[in-house]
């Protein structure tokens, strides 16, 4: 993989924080990476849509999808500029699809053509498969990442994964409502999930 000459010295180290990562699996160079750009992804993200819990949310999602493509990132250009147009890209689908449908509460019911009400279940009692190996999954990796996160996801994620709380305790641990629980903590294991996904060869 050839340098572009024309990339300055942030850039390159970059380059080297991206091939630590996808080479070698090295998890501090992921954390790292997370850490230089969190702030500036969040803060463009607030920009574009004036929401602080759905920056955060969209932040997440950004990292997640760059972090599972990091072995598609080529020098041609800053990686800096790669995952903004990531994070910008994937803001303006999820603007899009906001556009496109009413929002919807989790704990609401749905009106069925029949009349009937359906509610949206989510089980808020036992860990699933997956989730069960973000929870077993003890080593610097998952530590390191879930320790950049911002507070309020951070606590949220412990809560769950580590200590195994259910939605309604984390609810009212934080109060905060349920369906605000439930959907912040569904993003935040996809996001836990892509990075499994990426570094499964070092765990």
């Amino acid at each position: 993989m050839e340098v572009n000459l024309n990339l300055s010295d942030k850039a390159v180290y970059d380059l080297e924080l991206v091939r630590r990562a996808v080479d070698k699996k090295d998890q501090k160079a992921y954390a790292e990476l997370m850490s230089r750009y969190r702030d500036s992804i969040y803060f463009m993200l607030l920009k574009m849509i004036n929401n602080k819990d759905d920056a955060d949310d969209l932040t997440i999602e950004a990292f997640g999808k760059a972090f599972h493509r990091l072995h598609q990132y080529t020098p041609n250009y800053a990686f800096s500029t790669w995952l903004f147009k990531i994070a910008s890209n994937n803001c303006i689908d999820w603007i899009r699809k906001q556009k496109k449908k009413k929002m919807l509460s989790i704990d609401s019911p749905i009106g069925t053509q029949d009349g009937d009400e359906m509610h949206i279940e989510l089980k808020g009692h036992g860990l699933d498969p997956m989730e069960s190996v973000i929870k077993d999954q003890k080593s610097e990796v998952m530590r390191e990442v879930v320790g950049k996160l911002k507070p309020r996801y951070r606590t949220l994620v412990e809560l769950r994964y580590y200590k195994e709380y259910s939605y309604e305790e984390i609810a009212e641990e934080l109060d905060l409502p349920l369906g605000t629980v439930k959907a912040q903590l569904f993003r935040a294991r996809e996001f836990l999930e892509n990075l499994l996904d990426t570094r499964k060869d070092a765990i």
